[in-house]
């Protein structure tokens, strides 16, 4: 196919496909899929190599969040029956840490829900992040605290924060029919703030939102533009008690055209699979790893994720090799370019922001291809952080 033989050799040469080429990638057909998977991996094989990055995610206070995005459990209004306590003391987020350290996390991703931190919540962040980093030699950290105000990502970096997510989340153009508490802009600002104090800047999306595939290119090409080093891709979780409880609108299928779509626009990105993955994805999720180079080990901010063990499994079966500690995650012209001893610059990335997974618009023509609700595959977090159960790493 002359589309992905260009995409290809675009992606080798880290060359913006056009959005005409972005398009026509999430408009190929079942038939093709196995092409578009194939295409997109050679991409992947170049930058990344078979290497599989894993982060973990420690939910420092989880729920009673006062912004209203429409596909958080966590949100305004929500009646989802998630765990909600607050924050985790940092002898408690240690050790929810070092259990995804012990189960081959690289990275650990701090998330606190809220519309964004005081200066006494960075004080307490920067003491978890401090005591993490004392207690797991080698380890990166990434916060996720929401929108930061002046001055904050420098103070975070001073603690050892190596990165901060803060995702774009959809398209400018539909962001004000899922959040109305904040823009779009506010969220670009924030990215911006995170990049300029030195942190590895994380940001990406949620599909199956009923999103159109022109707000899935407009938001991946306006990642694009932000640059940052890590690219997690979120599906919708659709959590029963939040608006979006009913939006069932992706299939398999359509998740990898999204990931190969995301790995030809930001070939040299981490590109990571996080929240959803399970729910939609299901049994192809092996393929996904052809596509991304980096995953969530085990469970997410509110709903479980597969076995810790199955995904090592699912890795080493698929052919590809978790990613050690002294190996640098992200091409060497990346990390030369990268503003100074950041970790993802010697093996970033991040987590989904403090929302849970999410999406937003779609054509008919997506909607004639929609999988049947699957419920039954939401499952709310009990273990781990802010239980007194075992996590699952």
């Amino acid at each position: 196919m002359d589309l992905l033989n260009t995409l290809v050799d675009k992606g080798l040469r880290r060359e913006l496909p056009t959005r005409e080429e972005a398009l026509a990638v999430l408009a190929t057909s079942d038939d093709d899929l196995l092409d578009v998977v194939a295409a997109a991996g050679k991409v992947r094989r170049q930058w990344f190599g078979r290497r599989v990055k894993l982060n973990y995610l420690v939910n420092l206070k989880s729920g009673l969040c006062p912004e209203d995005c429409s596909y958080c459990s966590q949100r305004l209004g929500s009646t989802a029956e998630i765990l909600k306590y607050t924050w985790l003391k940092p002898d408690e987020a240690s050790q929810a840490a070092a259990a995804g350290v012990a189960g081959g996390a690289k990275r650990v991703c701090l998330v606190a829900s809220g519309r964004g931190p005081t200066d006494r919540d960075v004080d307490r962040v920067s003491k978890t992040i401090e005591t993490i980093k004392e207690r797991n030699e080698g380890v990166e950290v990434c916060a996720c605290l929401g929108l930061l105000s002046d001055g904050q990502a420098e103070r975070l970096r001073e603690a050892g924060a190596d990165a901060y997510n803060h995702n774009l989340n959809t398209s400018e153009g539909t962001y004000g029919g899922i959040t109305t508490t904040h823009t779009y802009a506010d969220r670009v600002d924030t990215v911006r703030k995170a990049h300029a104090a030195g942190l590895s800047a994380c940001s990406g999306l949620i599909a199956g939102m009923g999103e159109s595939d022109e707000d899935l290119v407009d938001v991946v090409f306006a990642l694009r533009e932000l640059d940052p080093d890590s690219v997690p891709v979120n599906f919708l979780i659709p959590f029963e008690g939040t608006p979006l409880a009913k939006e069932w609108n992706l299939t398999p299928q359509r998740a990898l055209r999204i990931l190969a779509m995301v790995r030809f626009v930001c070939p040299d990105v981490e590109v990571r699979l996080a929240g959803g993955r399970e729910v939609h994805l299901r049994t192809l999720q092996p393929l996904a790893l052809h596509l991304v180079n980096s995953i969530f080990l085990g469970d997410y901010l509110t709903s479980e994720g597969q076995a810790g063990k199955a995904d090592l499994e699912m890795i080493a079966d698929a052919g590809f090799e978790v990613e050690g500690a002294d190996t640098a995650t992200l091409p060497a012209h990346r990390a030369d370019a990268a503003s100074g001893g950041c970790g993802s610059h010697g093996g970033g990335g991040c987590a989904p922001c403090g929302d849970s997974a999410g999406e937003t618009g779609e054509t008919g023509e997506q909607a004639a291809g929609t999988s049947a609700a699957r419920p039954d595959l939401v499952a709310v977090r009990r273990r781990g952080a802010g239980t007194g159960l075992a996590p699952n790493a």
